[in-house]
């Protein structure tokens, strides 16, 4: 098997991740009752960690869905090479650096992690071209 498609199964379960962060700490700043809750009226409003880790974790479906397709794409085409297992091993690592980073609040940081990321799923990208 590709080692690309290794890290798109690792990369899944770092989705999940981000989804469980961000709804652990959305239920501890609203409650338990809130989370079991059928979320009739609007919800208050997330501060902090809450809603850091709510917007890292979009911020990973946004691009884990061209990631995704750029691997199978890649996988399909027969055009994995040691520079997209690179570009797909950057894409992930820096992906499980920027969870953490964006929690606790590090802005230039984390937008470096974000661009680290991008090239990473660029290297993955341009054989198709």
């Amino acid at each position: 098997m590709a080692l690309e498609l290794q890290i798109l199964g690792w990369a899944i379960a770092l989705g999940l991740v981000h989804i469980g962060v961000a709804a652990a700490f959305a239920t501890w700043q609203r409650g338990l009752r809130w989370n079991a809750g059928n979320r009739d009226a609007e919800a208050p409003p997330l501060t902090g960690a809450a809603i850091r880790t709510a917007a890292a974790s979009r911020n990973f479906i946004e691009t884990f869905s061209f990631f995704a397709v750029a691997v199978l794409a890649l996988v399909f085409a027969e055009r994995t090479d040691a520079a997209t297992a690179l570009g797909a091993q950057v894409y992930f690592w820096a992906r499980v650096a920027y969870l953490p980073v964006y929690a606790i609040g590090i802005p230039y940081l984390r937008s470096a992690i974000w661009v680290v990321s991008l090239w990473g799923l660029l290297q993955v990208l341009k054989p198709l071209f």
